[in-house]
């Protein structure tokens, strides 16, 4: 059985081309500072060798990969996919790749892609940390690769950072409810390790204290997923404390799972009974059986800043100061509580 040839290489394009190598290089990188006429000549060698550029050993002789790795907590949250979405609009319009992976929410799947994507070599890495442990990610940005973390919630020296005031946004959520005339609200939450949820349950104590008579429940169920949020709700209707008259859902997923129980489970007029508020406002909520007033999260603005940091920080070099973005999210009012 006969061995596969060496692929051809940019020498090789050249001698049949006719031209020097410097020639083939620039029709690669800078296409315009070469004639029409060598241009279509070396486009003709390629075609007819099958060259394929090199760009992993262009990438380490320059120091500079037009490759970025976004490592993101759950690719099935819509929020999620929006950063990504956005973080690969502004990359292209870069002439940047993005390459995205997903750490399911478990730390030791964060950092291995981190680690991955340093190996790689990638232009920078964007993490959306699943929890406050960082020691990887200044590890990794010491030996040289930078990383932004997004979705982040607190400031650090040591990395650019991009989120939304999370605090503000479970203000928002509460405050619209009180206003609505609500006073016994339950906070379906998340899982500790995601300080975001501190912020925004801070936020809804904070709103449910300026006014008198409200009470605040708070429960955690293990995972924000539709169906902890059905799960939750349902042991909260069956509770036999009495209903309360108003949900705060701290993500959508976990307000499409609440939905379902009232309306669907239950008959439970939304938001006659129990008005509902969810945290994202992803598509789902304008089109749900009853459309669900939710916080606005900027993902899409969150992605393409994201990228925004890293391409300043590789154009500052050493002058460079880290950055910490905070963007705010706004209330989206729709029929889970303000009816028709």
């Amino acid at each position: 059985m006969a061995g596969r040839s060496d692929p051809a290489g940019i020498k090789d394009v050249a001698r049949l081309a006719g031209v020097s190598v410097g020639t083939v290089s620039n029709v690669l990188n800078k296409p315009s500072a070469v004639s029409a006429e060598r241009r279509a000549q070396v486009e003709r060698a390629i075609e007819q060798l099958g060259y394929v550029p090199n760009v992993a050993a262009r990438q380490l002789k320059a120091g500079v990969s037009r490759a970025v790795g976004l490592v993101v907590v759950d690719t099935q949250n819509p929020f999620y996919g929006s950063i990504a979405l956005e973080a690969e609009e502004a990359a292209e319009e870069l002439g940047l790749g993005l390459f995205v992976a997903n750490s399911h929410r478990r730390h030791a799947k964060e950092e291995f892609y981190l680690s991955q994507f340093e190996q790689q070599r990638a232009r920078g890495v964007l993490v959306t940390p699943g929890s406050s442990d960082l020691g990887r990610h200044r590890a990794v940005v010491r030996r040289g690769t930078r990383v932004v973390l997004v979705d982040a919630v607190d400031h650090d020296d040591e990395f650019c950072t991009v989120s939304a005031d999370d605090f503000h946004g479970g203000y928002l959520a509460v405050k619209h409810l009180v206003e609505t005339g609500r006073r016994r609200i339950t906070v379906i939450g998340g899982p500790p390790q995601f300080r975001q949820i501190g912020r925004r349950h801070a936020g809804a104590l904070q709103a449910a204290s300026e006014s008198s008579g409200v009470e605040l429940h708070y429960v955690a169920p293990p995972e924000m997923s539709i169906l902890a949020g059905r799960a939750a709700t349902e042991e909260i209707v069956d509770s036999g404390r009495g209903w309360p008259d108003a949900i705060f859902a701290m993500n959508d997923l976990l307000a499409i799972g609440a939905l379902q129980a009232l309306v669907m489970s239950r008959s439970i007029d939304v938001p006659g009974d129990i008005a509902l508020v969810g945290y994202d406002d992803i598509d789902f909520c304008a089109n749900a059986v009853v459309p669900i007033t939710s916080v606005r999260q900027p993902s899409a603005e969150m992605g393409r800043r994201a990228i925004e940091l890293l391409e300043a920080e590789i154009r500052d070099g050493a002058e460079h100061r880290h950055r910490s973005v905070v963007l705010k999210p706004e209330l989206v009012v729709r029929e889970s509580t303000a009816g028709q």
